[in-house]
């Protein structure tokens, strides 16, 4: 039998206000355990909650942005769990009446656009985190990211593969970065994910049981783990058995979902000591106004106003300080695809290797343009300018200096080029030999070796041209 993936995704994320839901401790990522805490965060008996206004703001721009309906009233509930990161035993959340409903996040499905919708997008506080020595026979508690503002993001069950969630989680993720709500930073748990899959036969409009697997550390991780939990679960239905609706948890190293406990039902109750939410549509409609371009439309808008591939506007958008770069790029240099081949390139894969960003840059859109004006009017080649870009990713040195300092102008005097080309032939017998008996990669060879002498400064096309009058003589 053939059977349906159906997938819905939990996925927590930090605001990131400069203090926490309930108190005016700072949000700060911090090195030094339980620094960032008070009697509040720490769950003190008699504390009383205070409502931080630019939580609710972020909130609702982020719902806003993710195409949700944002209710005139909500409220906050008390979840009821007991966990050691959690020392007043519930945590403070939105369950009965959430702040946003009913929105979409767009992705890219075989070529064709899905929605993927979003049934509730809540807050809530975060709870503290456990740090577990290895060989030890405790764990210790950190409450420093106790009350940390956190939106929940609560899709419905519309993806179909790891693929489809992996973009799923992609797009959310740019929207969110682009309105400037979370830094969405994985690796200090800005941003995790929850995972709810199950098989259904094909054809079936009924959902089989759902297993959950908590806390996967990466869009990678979430991908893999549903790709295994597919094959754990199809092999569970072809064999005649049931799935156990249950948590798991992911282990990396394995690369395997590993049972964690039974589903467990948290109670709920309305937090007595927070006032209801009352959302005035002046000040939605203020939020409103100042959410940005987001990725989709600037995607669309790169495709008609510069002329880019989908693919190339794809890439570029998919950060928002990489598309502002993009564009100061294209009010100084005249062909939008030739800078869109350099970032996508060169800066990526220069980024990459170094691990920075691209707001760690240290030259300027008007430099890089001018850089590559340089090329344009022969005064360095291709290969040349190549070295040049990556001596100013290093010092943030103009390209006029750079090439000044290093000697790196191209030559294009023909006779002294001709005079090049005409010593490599001599000393090349054989490949002058085989171009003329019709082997044309001779040619490169040549080249090759002029552009060794030279240092890669002769110019490639003086010297080609060079190349085939002589050789054709």
């Amino acid at each position: 039998m053939n059977y349906e993936t159906i997938v819905g995704l939990e996925v927590h994320v930090e605001l990131s206000t400069k203090t926490k839901i309930f108190c005016g401790c700072s949000t700060e990522f911090s090195k030094e355990p339980n620094s960032h805490c008070c009697p509040i965060c720490l769950g003190m008996p008699g504390t009383i909650p205070l409502m931080n206004k630019s939580v609710v703001e972020y909130a609702t721009k982020a719902g806003l942005a993710l195409n949700c309906q944002i209710a005139e009233f909500s409220r906050f509930d008390r979840k009821k769990y007991f966990y050691p990161d959690l020392p007043k035993g519930y945590q403070i959340s939105q369950y009965y009446i959430p702040l946003a409903r009913n929105g979409y996040v767009e992705i890219d499905s075989n070529g064709k656009k899905k929605r993927i919708g979003i049934r509730i997008m809540h807050m809530e506080e975060d709870a503290g985190k456990l740090v577990h020595e290895e060989g030890s026979s405790y764990s210790l508690v950190d409450l420093d990211r106790a009350g940390v503002p956190l939106i929940e993001i609560v899709s419905e069950p519309d993806m179909r593969s790891g693929e489809e969630a992996w973009q799923y989680l992609n797009n959310l993720k740019t929207i969110l970065q682009y309105i400037e709500v979370s830094d969405c930073k994985i690796e200090e748990g800005s941003m995790r994910c929850d995972i709810n899959i199950s098989l259904r036969p094909e054809g079936s409009n009924e959902f089989g049981t759902k297993v959950e697997v908590k806390n996967l550390g990466s869009f990678r991780a979430v991908k893999r783990a549903i790709e295994y939990e597919e094959k754990r679960q199809r092999e569970i239905l072809e064999s005649g058995g049931s799935i156990v609706q249950e948590t798991r948890r992911w282990d990396e190293d394995r690369g395997i979902t590993i049972f964690m406990r039974g589903k467990v039902d948290n109670r709920y109750s309305p937090e007595p000591n927070l006032a209801p939410v009352i959302m005035r549509k002046d000040w939605k409609d203020e939020i409103s106004a100042r959410i940005p371009e987001l990725p989709g439309a600037k995607k669309e808008r790169f495709i008609k106003e510069y002329g880019l591939p989908e693919y190339d506007a794809s890439i570029i958008t998919a950060s928002k300080v990489l598309s502002n770069f993009y564009e100061e790029c294209v009010k100084h240099y005249h062909d939008p695809k030739v800078v869109s081949n350099w970032l996508m390139v060169e800066l990526l894969s220069i980024l990459n290797e170094t691990g920075q960003g691209i707001e760690d840059l240290k030259f300027t859109p008007k430099q890089f343009c001018d850089m590559l004006a340089m090329i344009d009017k022969g005064t360095i080649s291709g290969k040349i300018a190549k070295d040049v870009f990556r001596e100013m990713f290093a010092t943030g040195k103009s390209p006029e200096a750079i090439v000044e300092e290093k000697g790196l102008v191209q030559i294009s005097d023909e006779a002294e080029l001709e005079s090049i080309a005409k010593r490599v032939m001599e000393a090349n017998p054989k490949s002058v030999e085989d171009y003329k008996n019709g082997k044309k990669k001779a040619l490169g060879f040549l080249v090759g070796q002029v552009m060794k002498e030279t240092k890669g400064k002769a110019n490639p096309q003086m010297i080609n041209a060079i190349f085939s009058r002589l050789l054709d003589q």
